[in-house]
């Protein structure tokens, strides 16, 4: 079991959850598949597999288990699940949020939804400028949103497509840190000296975790019956006419 404390940080202040839930949190939203369990704000374990080919429906219900005997725990011992809610990958977030619903409906369990992209903001803390965390979505696209210092989100997810003058208005106001699989398409394209690239970012149920606790905590759970992935792009989700 891993005995480290965690800590989040929001609106420059640190958060120390008072909850002691048992949460499992599925991480789906990209090829990371990651699975997480924590007990309040204390990671208990941890299971990732980051390759770039999706691996989710091989080994999403495995590290389940995994993480649930690493930490000496039954699933009936679980007082949650959550679930990156999207934007990302049209089959990882099914695959996901499926799993995900499973457990809930199995064990008569809530379910949190946590948004992808600012769970990868929480991935690095910055003192200036803004965070525009972003995800493939194939071609010259990505799913971006933006964020300031204390992840308040200035504007929400949306598509774009990827040309020199992407994010230009933020880039022309300071420091702007480009996160995940996405800013990797930016590279080349985007030539102002404050931008500044972390392509190593992925969504990981690390953050996750400590995001579905506050929420846990807030009270802030999804109507388990109608609740969808966040897939953003409208054309995915419209049915084919006949």
């Amino acid at each position: 079991m891993i005995e480290t404390t965690c800590r989040l940080s929001i609106a420059g202040r640190s958060l120390y959850l008072q909850s002691m839930a048992r949460i499992i949190n599925l991480e789906t939203a990209s090829t990371n598949c990651s699975v997480s369990l924590y007990e309040g704000n204390r990671l208990l374990a941890l299971r990732e597999d980051p390759s770039l080919v999706y691996t989710h429906g091989e080994l999403l219900h495995v590290f389940v288990e995994e993480v649930l005997r690493e930490a000496g725990l039954q699933a009936s011992d679980l007082d949650a699940v959550a679930v990156s809610k999207g934007p990302g990958s049209y089959t990882g977030l099914r695959i996901g949020v499926a799993a995900a619903k499973g457990l809930c409906f199995a064990l008569d369990l809530p379910l949190i939804a946590v948004p992808t992209l600012k769970s990868m903001a929480y991935q690095v803390q910055i003192e200036s400028g803004v965070l525009i965390p972003m995800l493939d979505a194939r071609r010259m696209e990505v799913y971006a949103a933006v964020f300031d210092v204390h992840r308040k989100e200035v504007a929400p997810a949306w598509a774009e497509i990827i040309t020199e003058d992407s994010f230009a208005r933020w880039a022309a106001s300071g420091l702007v840190h480009l996160l995940g699989n996405g800013a990797e398409k930016c590279r080349g394209l985007l030539t102002h000296p404050n931008f500044r690239f972390h392509t190593e970012i992925q969504p990981s149920a690390r953050e996750l975790g400590l995001m579905a606790a506050e929420r846990y905590e807030k009270g802030q759970i999804e109507d388990l019956a109608y609740f969808e992935p966040f897939y953003l792009k409208d054309f995915i989700v419209t049915k084919k006419k006949g």
